[in-house]
């Protein structure tokens, strides 16, 4: 019998998460302190981050237990269903079936409040009373002002300029959740001011709102910084998806032969295809496709050494892949995915050649998006877009006995002006040239 979704009971969510660390082939590289070069003690890190997310950023436990707390909230939207993705297969020719994991149930329409509502909850619990955060596309943002609001905290978010710009229902939704949003680079912080200065018509970056949310965090008494992306613990709380994936392809009798995830950072990539690890690494053949666009090619040409995840240099070193800390990425409609770096544990995992990354120009993943609209019926985010594209490609070369499963990572309702953009022929492709990223590296620490 044919089944479009594969709904997991709640009373079978997964109650802890999967903590890959134990389980890479090559033990990661530590953080380092950027003074002394020597590895990052957990006390450096109290400043802006609770204890409890300290001890999950370098825990070698192998699952983590999911507060009940946490797990409470999560019941509002999760378990997320599996949904066959059989109008798209039919519209391509595919002979392979195609699965999506639908993350743009969630109240914030997209896969990050599975780690904004730990956040929160931890920063809770130890007495604080307010987070800040930055934001690229907004999905973040809105996910943590979410999250905040379930536990009664206060959120300031720093969004991307050019994103602020194109993405305006971004603001009123993170208003309306209780939460304070300003354009980045911004005049709230010294590291916006100084950007502001130099060029007043800066459109921002990750790297750089990164650096205004880790400042106001560290030079407030009631605050602390959350991450949507990049860290450990953030990887972490993000498995849920994958491990829902497993159950879910066990109930119907299927077993993924291609995991295919958008990344900008590596949260929803990571959190699908991590859990497939162990089984990979005992000789399952099963693929991991990240997908990131070729304006910010981090995983397909950045280089693997360590350099600063903030273009202030506010963060740690941590080695990944990187286009340098001073890249400044051109104003894709993809957002979510205009990050420098990426989280260490998926570059890891790529640097092993466990991945196949691939690039794509943001208009063929436009057209990716408007055919799954047209057959299945939603409207992805762009950054959701560039995992669509990927699985269309993998299914150009995949059999019958396949199963591609790809992560819808959010929808796309507040990116209308993105879709218009597309539809009036306005978007233009960009692809980073090398100079480009050569002239970024030399910014980056000389660390072996």
């Amino acid at each position: 019998m044919f089944v479009k979704k594969i709904f997991l009971p709640q009373d079978q969510m997964p109650t802890q998460w999967y903590n890959p660390m134990p389980d890479l082939p090559t033990p990661m590289s530590p953080p380092l302190n950027p003074e002394t070069m020597e590895p990052l003690t957990p006390d450096m890190l109290s400043p802006i981050f609770p204890d409890s997310l300290i001890a999950q950023e370098m825990s070698t436990e192998r699952f983590i237990d999911i507060p009940q707390e946490v797990l409470d909230v999560y019941k509002i939207w999760r378990p997320s269903p599996l949904v066959r993705a059989d109008r798209l297969e039919k519209a391509i020719g595919a002979k392979c079936k195609i699965f999506y994991k639908d993350e743009s149930v969630s109240p914030a329409g997209s896969h990050k409040p599975n780690t904004s509502v730990p956040q929160a909850y931890y920063n809770k619990i130890e007495g604080v009373k307010r987070l800040a955060t930055e934001t690229g596309a907004g999905q973040w943002g809105t996910a943590l002002s979410f999250a905040c609001a379930q536990y009664d905290m206060e959120c300031v978010v720093y969004m991307v300029k050019v994103s602020y710009e194109q993405k305006p229902y971004r603001k009123m939704l993170i208003n309306t959740y209780g939460g304070t949003i300003h354009p980045s680079p911004s005049d709230q912080t010294r590291t916006g001011r100084e950007m502001l200065a130099k060029d007043p018509d800066c459109k921002g970056s990750l790297g750089l709102a990164i650096s205004e949310a880790v400042e106001d965090a560290a030079t407030r008494d009631d605050t602390k910084y959350a991450l949507g992306s990049v860290l450990n613990h953030v990887i972490i709380h993000q498995t849920i998806t994958g491990l829902e994936v497993q159950k879910q392809l066990e109930m119907v009798g299927e077993k993924a032969t291609h995991l295919v995830g958008c990344v900008g950072g590596g949260s929803n990539f990571g959190g699908l295809v991590l859990p497939f690890m162990p089984q990979k690494l005992e000789g399952d053949p099963v693929k991991f496709i990240p997908v990131e666009p070729k304006a910010c090619p981090t995983l397909t040409r950045g280089e693997y050494r360590y350099d600063f995840g903030d273009m202030a240099r506010l963060t740690p070193l941590v080695k990944m892949h990187t286009l340098g800390h001073d890249f400044m990425p051109a104003p894709i409609h993809a957002g979510g995915l205009r990050y420098h770096g990426d989280a260490p544990i998926v570059c890891n995992v790529v640097n092993e050649g466990l991945c196949d990354p691939v690039a794509y120009f943001q208009t063929d993943c436009f057209e990716a998006a408007k055919l799954f609209m047209r057959t299945e019926g939603f409207l992805p985010a762009p950054e959701t877009s560039h995992a669509i594209k990927g699985a269309i490609e993998a299914a150009k070369t995949a059999g019958p006995d396949d199963v591609i499963v790809f992560l819808y990572s959010g929808h796309g309702m507040l990116d209308l002006a993105s879709y218009d953009a597309f539809n009036q022929g306005l978007l233009t492709n960009f692809e980073l040239p090398q100079r480009d990223i050569e002239e970024a590296l030399k910014a980056c620490p000389d660390v072996k």
